[in-house]
């Protein structure tokens, strides 16, 4: 169940919206951001505040990459394989990825930190291979290049369990 602040918050977002399914993919993704992924409860939670049914947030949430169906770590990187990156050594970048991560894509490594999923285009064409991971786009990534974003990454997940563990404990 999602906290009353963030129900509100929604509600809002809908009120202000032309129709409620303007308002959808804002919904999805605070929800998505709230529980990791788009989970069934959120399913219905986004139905309930949209006034649709379930079916219905279920077709728009298939419909679009970034919403997640399923768990995903807690950084996920999304690799551009369109046409533009792919001659330009996307193939290479991808490839690079799921070995040094350990996963294919569409994987999850082992750690829960990293999500590596394919993605049709980021809209960086002139600077391709490009990656994405949370709202950062990188462009013209090799694979040494990767691997440095990677380890920032990587340290900044540890940092935040860190800030979250030192939290738990504050309020023990």
């Amino acid at each position: 169940m999602i906290p009353e602040a963030l129900r509100h918050e929604l509600q809002a977002r809908v009120a202000h919206a032309v129709t409620n399914r303007e308002a959808a993919v804002d919904v999805m993704k605070e929800l998505q951001r709230h529980y990791g992924w788009l989970t069934d409860e959120a399913v219905r939670e986004a139905a309930e505040l949209l006034g649709l049914t379930p079916l219905q947030v279920e077709e728009l949430a298939t419909f679009y990459e970034m919403i997640y169906r399923r768990p995903v770590g807690r950084r996920v990187i999304h690799v551009c394989d369109s046409i533009s990156c792919w001659a330009v050594g996307g193939v290479t970048l991808m490839n690079f990825l799921a070995e040094h991560l350990g996963v294919a894509p569409g994987g999850m490594t082992a750690d829960g930190v990293f999500t590596l999923l394919p993605c049709c285009c980021l809209g960086n064409c002139g600077e391709g291979p490009t990656m994405m991971i949370g709202d950062t786009l990188y462009g013209r990534v090799t694979p040494e290049r990767a691997e440095e974003i990677l380890r920032r990454e990587r340290e900044a997940v540890g940092a935040a369990k860190g800030a979250d563990h030192g939290q738990d404990q504050a309020g023990l």
